[in-house]
């Protein structure tokens, strides 16, 4: 064994479970003993998959995936290309990754893994993901919709007042009917006391919810909402299930997607409780094209990212972010990334150059390579790693040659056909439109005398449907009264975006 090998390998070496990267490389040489992997336990603290386009990130990914399958942990990745479905599918004997494994000096036996496919609304193939208004939060809807701070803060507003009142908003049609009648006279006079939306700022809103409507929003947002105990399941094999989002369908759609996915990791921050340090996740999210998430954010949204991210460890969930160079990601996002996985950067460009020397500051130093001179050379599936080892203690920067992934590099062989065969597909296939804020707005508005102010309620409007069709004639008026109601009403708070969540 060389003294690089064992260098590399006593740094990344782990007691318990691991994934594997690859091995390690000096001098345009594969060491076979310097294998370079990532301990199981240390990837709830997240990690960055970066590089310039064709340069492997997705098979990086799709690696990282296909292990922690094995090990029983369920995986939540954004499929922006299509190609990632093909997890589900072994890999083909003599291609490339077959010619891989063998620089590795690793067998090659291909396999495939359980995948779930999901969709955006049912846009493209998969089984629909949706959400509703209410439960997305103003701060993601204020992204989406690219509202400045004055429209967020009005967003925030008028969420505020469909929980006072017990409007739910489920659908894009609630939060048309609510903006409009918080301009007519009867809203406007309702709003005096706690600020007020202006005219003009309603009609921004309401144009950019157009664009929004025929951008994929009408799709996306309603009723069944994604119940997200349903990413975290496990093959009856105990492999976990790799749950794609398939977005091909939606590329040009990038400001909605992208939120979306940050209203995933947002709710699994909401729902799930305190686990503090586990042997092995519960989930990991790989979020693609990452930089989108940051492109036009407001303050406020950039610091509920950081919170999330900061805090969401300890409920035993490891997020990657995918994008091309760490500058895409916020400064305080990125100090919490400890596993670190950068292909190469090309500097073509002024820009580019600034761009690989800001990557390079990003990195421990090290004394075995140059790293401005080695990013722009690395070949595709080729990578420069530094990870936390089981002590949480940043390993030796290390030039990696990336191991070959188990299954097909390329699209699933019937995407449709096994989202219709999905158990999920008999939960979330069939759109529900229950009462919301469009009927219980129209119905007041129809009546000779306002309502009588109805005290707070939480605009959860699951409970409030059951509540409705278990309490007769009464509607949500009776509900708000019952026992259940007020109980309800004690406990409705809003967390991080604004979601929806119940204090525990």
């Amino acid at each position: 064994m060389s003294q690089f090998g064992e260098t590399i390998a006593k740094a990344y070496a782990v007691n318990g479970v691991a994934l594997e990267l690859g091995r390690g490389v000096l001098e345009a040489a594969v060491d076979p003993a310097a294998l370079v992997q990532v301990p199981l336990a240390m990837t709830n603290r997240h990690g960055l998959i970066a590089g310039a386009t064709g340069t492997g990130k997705t098979s990086t990914l799709r690696i990282l995936a296909e292990q922690l399958s094995v090990a029983g942990v369920p995986v939540v990745a954004a499929d922006v290309k299509g190609d990632l479905s093909g997890l589900a599918n072994p890999g083909p004997a003599g291609g490339s990754a077959e010619q891989r494994a063998g620089e590795l000096g690793e067998p090659f036996e291909p396999r495939g893994f359980p995948v779930e496919y999901l969709s955006l609304g049912g846009i493209g193939p998969g089984v629909p993901v949706r959400a509703t208004v209410s439960d997305f939060g103003p701060l993601l809807l204020a992204k989406i919709l690219d509202a400045n701070e004055t429209q967020e803060q009005s967003l925030s507003l008028l969420f505020h007042y469909a929980d006072a009142k017990g409007l739910p908003l489920l659908d894009l049609a609630d939060l048309r009917s609510m903006l409009t009648f918080l301009d007519s006279p009867e809203g406007r006079a309702e709003l005096k006391g706690i600020g007020g939306v202006s005219s003009a700022t309603v009609g921004v809103l309401l144009r950019s919810l157009v664009q929004l409507e025929d951008g994929g929003g009408n799709e996306f947002f309603g009723e069944p909402q994604l119940d997200v105990a349903d990413l975290m399941r496990t093959a009856p094999d105990g492999r976990g299930v790799i749950s794609c989002l398939e977005l091909a369908a939606v590329q040009d759609k990038p400001r909605l997607w992208s939120t979306a996915l940050m209203w995933l990791v947002a709710e699994l921050f909401e729902t799930l409780p305190e686990a503090g340090d586990l042997p092995k996740p519960k989930l990991v999210v790989f979020l693609d094209e990452a930089h989108l998430l940051f492109t036009g954010a407001s303050k406020s949204f950039v610091e509920s990212i950081v919170q999330t991210v900061r805090l969401i460890r300890s409920k035993g969930v490891g997020v990657f972010f995918v994008t091309q160079t760490p500058k895409d990601l916020h400064a305080d996002v990125l100090a919490q990334l400890g596993n670190r996985v950068q292909h190469a950067l090309r500097a073509y460009t002024p820009d580019d150059a600034k761009a690989l020397k800001a990557t390079v500051s990003t990195f421990p130093k090290s004394k075995l390579y140059d790293l401005e001179e080695l990013l722009p050379q690395l070949g595709i599936g080729e990578a420069v790693v530094t990870i936390l080892d089981e002590r949480g203690v940043p390993t030796p920067v290390v030039h990696t040659r990336i191991r070959a992934p188990q299954s097909r590099m390329g699209p699933a062989d019937d995407v449709p056909g096994a989202a219709t065969a999905s158990p999920l597909q008999a939960k979330y296939g069939a759109r529900i439109d229950a009462e919301s804020a469009r009927e219980l707005l129209a119905a007041r508005l129809e009546r000779p005398s306002p309502l009588a102010t109805p005290p707070k309620v939480e605009a959860r409007h699951r409970e409030a449907a059951r509540a409705r069709s278990a309490g007769g004639d009464g509607g949500i008026g009776d509900f708000l009264a019952s026992r259940q109601g007020k109980r309800i009403q004690r406990e409705v708070v809003r967390g991080v975006f604004g979601l929806l969540r119940k204090a525990l």
